[in-house]
């Protein structure tokens, strides 16, 4: 599947870690997937999760030690 990113509005994750440069950005808005990359590479290739898999995804984090 081909998403054009090219007017994605990106946002910096609320569990990034900016002072340890750990900063993961997500685009809101896009039908059925939320497009995730790495703040410091934003040419680098960009991770698709499903958008029915984001919530599960996140609460898992929410859980992690």
């Amino acid at each position: 599947m081909h998403v054009d990113l090219s007017v994605a509005c990106w946002r910096t994750s609320s569990y990034s870690t900016a002072p340890e440069g750990l900063c993961v950005e997500v685009a809101d808005g896009i039908t059925g997937v939320v497009p995730v990359r790495d703040s410091k590479r934003p040419t680098e290739p960009v991770v698709m999760v499903g958008a029915d898999a984001w919530v599960p995804f996140v609460d898992s984090i929410k859980q992690s030690p």
